[in-house]
């Protein structure tokens, strides 16, 4: 197979587990707040309203695309693109099995938070071009928390990293074989610093991926919808189908790091060879529990003021980050 055709058959196949992803994920969103606050979610269309979701996808794509007259057009049309693009890129390098990744690299967490790192500027550019003042807004609260929350959730992996001697997310995974004294699986969130690190992960992804209680660049409540309160059409689904593929990388890289990646305890490695899609079907499950976790977050607790999540950021996650990784250092150079 020629390597162009290779190539573009692993982008094909990065572009739709996004969007089986997000259909995913758009339907059980629903069906988790539904339940959670004592109502059903989709019912009618489909079997449980299992229909609703895919035939949103066809209104989306059928639907007339509005440009308002004030905006500017470039920007506007490249904004949607540029948050897409590198949400899209993030999958290339996650481990769902041995072998199973679209691009095998040593610096695949690296990879994964330096593209992640790009979804601010098409959040900026979508608020900036809209010329709606809740869209600037939107934009510029979207751009500040998340260069203030991507020091922290750096920090938060970096105790595994220096444990483990690798950035290669499947060196991760292979450094969490095996159990202590026979019973404990050896995830990192097990370890006691690991489990500090993992309660920083998860309050800094919460605020990277925009969920509740930190979704302050959309904030109906007080911004319409923020950053894309111009946007219809698919330029509306692309913002939001990033918005899912975020929350669906983060889960699967807090999988990855903490909770033993496609791995389960006392299960023999040699099942993964024998069944080769056991790893992927592992991997899968455990990333949806994440997202079932967000998602419940997302249903139970009310959005905080603006001010008090950047305070949060630059002056209690930030030090704590730093302190935890100085100690790691230290007691790994002491272990040596």
């Amino acid at each position: 197979m020629s390597p162009v055709l290779a190539a573009s058959l692993r982008v094909l196949i990065a572009v739709g587990l996004m969007m089986a992803n997000g259909v995913m994920m758009i339907y059980m969103l629903r069906k988790v707040l539904g339940h959670l606050h004592l109502r059903y979610g989709p019912l009618h269309v489909g079997w449980h309203g299992l229909l609703q979701t895919p035939l949103d996808v066809v209104k989306l794509l059928t639907k007339e695309d509005v440009t308002p007259r004030a905006v500017d057009r470039w920007l506007f049309r490249l904004a949607p693109l540029a948050v897409f693009v590198p949400s899209l890129m993030a999958y290339a390098a996650l481990p769902f099995g041995p072998g199973w990744s679209i691009v095998s690299l040593d610096t695949g967490l690296l990879y994964t938070f330096a593209v992640l790192s790009l979804v601010p500027i098409g959040l900026l550019m979508a608020g900036w071009a809209s010329a709606n003042k809740w869209s600037l807004l939107g934009g510029m609260r979207a751009a500040a928390q998340q260069i203030a929350y991507e020091v922290p959730l750096l920090l938060s992996v970096l105790p595994v990293v220096l444990i483990a001697g690798t950035m290669s997310l499947g060196g991760i995974v292979d450094a969490q074989q095996g159990l202590w004294l026979g019973v404990l699986p050896r995830w990192f969130v097990l370890n006691p610093l690991g489990l500090v690190a993992f309660a920083l992960f998860v309050v800094a992804g919460l605020v990277e991926s925009n969920q509740t209680p930190f979704d302050m660049s959309e904030a109906e409540s007080e911004l319409v919808t923020g950053f894309a309160t111009e946007y219809s059409a698919m330029k509306f689904g692309l913002l939001f189908l990033s918005e899912f593929s975020n929350q669906f990388i983060l889960s699967a890289i807090g999988v990855t790091v903490f909770f033993g990646g496609w791995m389960l305890p006392w299960i023999p490695v040699e099942w993964y060879a024998e069944i080769p899609v056991l790893p992927a079907a592992v991997f899968i499950f455990k990333v949806y529990i994440g997202i079932f976790v967000m998602m419940w977050i997302r249903g139970t607790y009310p959005r905080v003021r603006v001010d008090r999540m950047m305070e949060l950021g630059w002056k209690r996650l930030i030090p704590a980050g730093l302190a935890l990784v100085l100690l790691t250092g230290f007691i790994q150079k002491a272990v040596m």
